[in-house]
């Protein structure tokens, strides 16, 4: 499984992106709550499927929630979660 520090760090990057494309200079850090930042709604479905393709897999409907895009901090639980179920499996 991989490192949580080495996810963050992805998530972090995806991130930054998202907010380079839309010319938004922040300081981020995993915290950080992502709509105070200026994400919108549109940025938030880029950045769900940014998430999807960067770890190759798919977040289940139910698991696309506001808490769980709050923060890089809430989208590393997310990703750790799902990468943890799939090794086991």
């Amino acid at each position: 499984m991989q490192a949580v520090n080495e996810v963050q760090s992805r998530l972090l990057a995806l991130v930054k992106s998202i907010l380079k494309q839309n010319a938004i200079v922040v300081d981020l850090d995993p915290a950080t709550l992502l709509v105070d930042i200026g994400l919108t709604s549109m940025d938030m479905v880029n950045l769900m499927l940014a998430v999807e393709a960067e770890f190759d897999f798919t977040i289940p409907q139910s698991e696309i929630t506001p808490e769980n895009f709050q923060s890089v901090e809430t989208l590393n639980r997310l990703v750790i979660g799902h990468l943890a179920s799939t090794a086991a499996a």
